[in-house]
């Protein structure tokens, strides 16, 4: 693609596109890092393979029916975590075995896969008005969520024990937590496929605890790291024409990396 690829329409959108998800994604992976849970994005972006096939299989929006499925695989994870039956790597190790198992066994039953390859790796380029439309609707009802329990969560993400003993809602917590972990995941999958999306919720975070000594500086650069991956990512994939999802995970690498030989300096 010529050098003037930004003033495609598609390109575009696609760029709308992943500043929100890049937004969004660094945002609750900020989270997710202080809280130790980046095994679980992983877990959760695998199970959206079931959530996927179901949707293909009956007919329905792939989308919704992942996110509605890896909501439920989140909140069965925790309660399974919760109760103690199981430590958290074993209960999303099973999830993650059991839903890419179902997903395979509704694939069998499809007359063709083709669908399939575009969730698998992403189809950031294929983002079409409608899509924008939802993801805008999505990024700002998760954002909500986050804004109004913003100083719940930082006390769940920097010592629970003291937001248990302060009386905070922590069960409820918990829950609507894991319910916004596999909306954001659900929603990178549209941009580097179900393989990739939990990389976007773990490296950005991952990046600014290399560069941040407070909480606001640390969630500032998470988010300047995921837009920028997304934007950096695209247009690199455009010029070398490269898979777009490979490489916007392969630019939060280097960014991750860089941050690292920094804090070692």
């Amino acid at each position: 693609m010529d050098l003037l690829w930004w003033t495609y329409p598609f390109v575009q959108r696609a760029i709308i596109g992943g500043v929100l998800i890049g937004l969004l994604t660094a945002w609750v992976g900020t989270f997710v890092v202080l809280r130790r849970m980046a095994f679980m994005g992983a877990g959760i972006g695998h199970a959206a393979f079931g959530g996927v096939a179901v949707g293909l299989l009956l007919g329905w929006d792939p989308v919704l029916t992942a996110t509605g499925f890896c909501v439920v695989v989140a909140w069965a994870i925790t309660v399974v975590v919760r109760r103690g039956a199981l430590t958290s790597d074993t209960a999303i190790g099973i999830f993650f075995a059991a839903t890419m198992a179902f997903g395979v066994l509704l694939l069998g039953m499809l007359q063709t896969t083709t669908d399939l390859f575009g969730y698998l790796f992403g189809s950031v380029l294929a983002i079409g008005t409608a899509d924008l439309r939802l993801l805008l609707v999505a990024v700002v009802a998760v954002g909500a969520v986050l804004v109004a329990l913003h100083k719940e969560f930082v006390a769940l993400a920097f010592d629970a024990e003291y937001a248990r003993v302060t009386g905070l809602p922590e069960p409820l917590l918990d829950y609507l937590f894991a319910a916004l972990v596999a909306i954001t995941v659900v929603l990178a999958i549209k941009m580097v496929g179900l393989i990739l999306a939990s990389a976007l919720l773990v490296i950005p975070g991952a990046t600014a605890l290399h560069l941040s000594r407070d909480f606001r500086t640390l969630l500032g650069i998470a988010i300047g790291v995921g837009v920028a991956s997304m934007v950096l990512g695209l247009g690199a994939s455009l010029v070398w024409n490269t898979p777009p999802g490979a490489t916007i995970v392969l630019v939060a690498t280097g960014f991750f990396v860089l941050s690292w030989v920094f804090r070692r300096v």
